[in-house]
Order: structure tokens, then sequence, then C-alpha cells
């Protein structure tokens, strides 16, 4: 297959506010090449998360100057770099349809590792952060971290499975929410509505809370019990609940939502502060309060599962690549429900 010496691409220049100066710009850039036991993979649609725009406006420190973000990416192996063809990772082939997510590394040494939670290798290095992703035409992606992905679903429809969805389901998980169980998500973007879907399929009442009226037309349209305001009281207390807005004000009034043993996951890498919290009305009667941290993946695996067999879909907002900067923007006003999906 012959391809291009160069290619469009988004980097990151000084991290900033993104309605400011931009902290990013559109660049032709030589093509990445595949080290050993890596894919090369052309680009087909490469969602739009919230911790690209942690990474672009410097939310998290740089780990790699003038990286390119994105790292829900659905394309196509194009070549590798030796090392994959004939030895352990001899399944991919030019031409497979392949997902590149947030995990890219571990060291699968540690102690960490070894007990089957790679999401806390202090060794870790991920898409779009430590290493180059997909608000490009092409991205490198190590074979043994690829996804394989379905060939009759689009790609605009799966880029966000792979990140939103995968750290939606591990959030899900971390909450223990019972069976048949009320559940309630604050804030819903990319991730809580593709999380709603599952929950709702696995038998629970949902309870959205939400600032944005489209979004919570888009959670009652998905099927939630109900949906209100970020700082409202749900209609009946709560057995689990799932913070993904980036909101430390919005920890306390998840935890007095909670019934008795409830359990509150915070699902994003990056939260403001948190105020104290009340231990009698906000942790008391065994409330717990758990972080997520990444995924392993074993999760991106069980969650694209459980997405085929109950025709999760992501509502997407389609952007050229070229349009990358704005969305970024449309994603941190609000401007948009579900998820945003550049296109090159």
């Amino acid at each position: 297959m012959d391809l291009p010496g160069t290619m469009r691409a988004w980097r990151v220049t000084t991290p900033g506010p993104v309605g400011e100066s931009p902290p990013v710009e559109l660049i032709e850039a030589p093509l990445p090449t595949p080290l050993p036991g890596e894919l090369l993979v052309r680009v087909e649609a490469c969602g739009v998360c919230r911790t690209d725009l942690h990474v672009t406006e410097g939310d998290l420190p740089v780990h790699h100057e003038h990286v390119v973000p994105g790292h829900e990416v659905v394309g196509r192996v194009v070549a590798d770099g030796g090392g994959v063809h004939g030895g352990p990772l001899e399944d991919w082939s030019v031409g497979d349809r392949v997902g590149v997510a947030w995990l890219r590394h571990t060291c699968g040494r540690c102690r960490w590792c070894v007990r089957g939670a790679e999401n806390l290798c202090p060794y870790a290095r991920f898409t779009g952060w430590d290493a180059d992703g997909g608000y490009a035409e092409y991205v490198t992606v190590p074979a043994a971290y690829a996804y394989r992905l379905p060939t009759d679903v689009p790609a605009v429809a799966l880029a966000p499975l792979l990140c939103a969805g995968i750290i939606g389901y591990r959030a899900l998980r971390r909450a223990a929410l019972p069976q048949g169980g009320r559940l309630g998500l604050y804030g819903f973007g990319g991730s809580a509505h593709l999380c709603a879907q599952v929950a709702i399929a696995e038998g629970a009442r949902v309870h959205v809370l939400t600032r944005d009226a489209a979004a919570r037309r888009l959670a009652l349209d998905l099927g939630a019990t109900s949906a209100g305001g970020a700082y409202d009281a749900p209609p009946e207390p709560l057995d689990s609940a799932i913070l993904f807005a980036p909101v430390g004000d919005l920890v306390p009034v998840a935890m007095r939502a909670l019934d008795r043993g409830g359990i509150l996951a915070v699902a994003g890498i990056h939260l403001s502060d948190t105020p104290p919290l009340v231990y009698e009305s906000e942790l008391f009667y065994e409330k717990q309060l758990r972080s997520v941290t990444a995924n392993t993946r074993d999760d991106g695996r069980a969650f694209l599962g459980l997405a085929v067999r109950h025709g999760v879909r992501a509502t997407t907002h389609t952007y050229a690549l070229e349009d990358g900067l704005q969305a970024l923007r449309d994603l941190k006003a609000g401007r948009f429900d579900g998820a945003a999906v550049l296109v090159p």
C-alpha cells in the first residue's frame, strides 16, 4: 500500500484556555513510523473527549510536548512496525478495523499489573497524552492495546465507545449498583449517556442530574426514569451514583442523595476542588466515595461486548478534522448533547 509522507494533525502548542489564543494548531506533520509491535492506523474517526480538553488547556500536566490529542480512534490497519505478524500478535492484518483507546502501555510486572489492576500501573502511558493521538489522519498503537471492532457499524458511532463508553462502564462497576437499583448520573455528556444505556439495559432506574436542558431531553429519550438540574435532589434515594461532571461542588450534593450504604464513583481524570463533607449527612450510614482511574483492557473488551449485545449507540455530532479547535470550544461551552467526533 502506497502511503503519503505527511499528514494533517492538531498539536498542542502552549496549553491554555481554548476560548482565547488557540492552544492548538493544525499542522502538516511527518507520517508516524510504527515501532516493532505497533500498528499504523489510518484514522476514520476520532471522538472528542473531555480529557482532550484537559490536556489542551493544561488541567493535566504536559507529558509529551506538542502532543497530538485524541484517544477515541477508529481506523484501519495500513502497516506495522514488524514483530506483529508471525508472533504472538499475528492476528492483525492490513485492512482490519481497529480501535485505539486511552490506555497505551503498562509494564506487566508491577504489583498492580500482576494482580489484574493494570489501570493502576505507575508506568502506564496514554494515547493523546504520553504519545500522539487521533486528532490526525494517521496514528500508531501497540498491537497488544488495540481493540478489534465490528465492521458493520459506522466509525463515527464507534469512536465514543473507546473512552467515553469504556470509562462509563468502569465507573458503573465501581459504583457497585445492585440488580434493579437506583442510579444517579451527575452530568450527561459523552460518557454518561453511554453508561445510562448499559445501566437501563441491565434493569436499573436511572436518574439524570445535569444543567443542560438538551441533555435532560436526551436522557429521557434514552429511557431515564427522571431528569433534573445538577443540584436538584433526585425523586428517590440512590443506591449508587456516578459523577461525570468535573465539578467538585457536586460531590457533597451526590453524597446527600445516596441511600444507606450507597456508593458514589467519580469518573473524571480531573475534578475541581471539593468542599468539606459533613459526616452525619454525607458520609454516615456506610456511604462510600470512590474514584475511577483509567481502565483495564478487560474493561474495554467487556464493555464493547455489552455495547454490541445491547445495541449501545452514541449520540454524535460530526466535525471535519480542520474544525478540531471548534469542537473543543463547543465541548467546553456545552453546545451539544452526546459526543463530538472528528472525521478526517
